[in-house]
């Protein structure tokens, strides 16, 4: 083996090290970010929640839940199509501000459904949410022709939803909601073996690997949100 040959053995050697050693730091930090969200989306919606004054504001007038539902998803749109461009800082503040403004719009399930049975299906969406990420970022099975189904079957399903809020059928809100949990399972196992495929290939935990890291964050954010209103639909008690 010449010289060339050696250095570049040992290049790749130190490159296989190097992304070997950020895989774990990214993953961590995937799962950081999400809980750090979700922690702000539950204090801002238990603190919207017990404030007579903000929900006056929120719930009486339609206009501003409805801005507030656009700047959701504005945001998600907007980081998402513009992460190569925008800071990390940025892309973090753009993150958390959207998760206060989603705990904004969820504060009405304080009103809705029992303390008990809000903490009940929290810890089982918590249950169900770990085993689909473990199984999606374990398995060796290639999940993406399943993901493409379950993104189309995704947009179904906000029709359907769509069209419920008109027709106002109990029935169809049940069999949206069955599905909806199906749903969002299988795009939570989907997620994160596509999270995992991503930063495996980070060559290291610089900021371009961390903005993929804030993007799975974001993803699996927002299947562990949803998958938790889909069971408190079906599973809680309300008030």
């Amino acid at each position: 083996m010449n010289y060339n040959e050696f250095n570049s053995t040992a290049n790749s050697r130190d490159r296989e090290l190097e992304m070997a050693s950020a895989f774990p730091v990214l993953m961590r930090k995937v799962y950081t970010w999400m809980a750090l969200a979700l922690v702000i989306t539950g204090v801002t919606a238990y603190g919207v929640a017990n404030s007579p004054a903000v929900l006056e504001v929120l719930y009486t007038n339609p206009i501003v839940f409805w801005v507030l539902a656009a700047a959701e998803l504005g945001i998600v749109f907007y980081t998402s199509a513009r992460i190569n461009r925008l800071s990390l800082s940025t892309a973090t503040i753009l993150f958390l501000l959207f998760s206060i403004i989603n705990g904004a719009t969820l504060s009405s399930i304080f009103i809705v459904y029992t303390m008990s049975s809000i903490a009940k299906v929290f810890f089982i969406t918590a249950g169900t949410f770990a085993v689909m990420a473990v199984i999606g970022t374990t398995t060796k099975r290639d999940l993406s022709r399943m993901g493409s189904i379950m993104m189309m079957a995704l947009i179904g399903i906000i029709i359907a939803g769509i069209v419920n809020i008109f027709v106002k059928s109990s029935m169809f809100d049940f069999i949206i909601c069955i599905v909806g949990v199906l749903l969002f399972v299988g795009l939570t196992a989907w997620d994160a073996q596509k999270i995992r495929l991503m930063l495996e290939d980070a060559p290291d935990a610089g900021e371009g690997a961390q903005k993929i890291a804030l993007l799975g964050a974001l993803s699996l954010y927002l299947d562990f949100i949803n998958l938790f209103i889909h069971l408190l639909r079906l599973l809680g008690n309300r008030n």
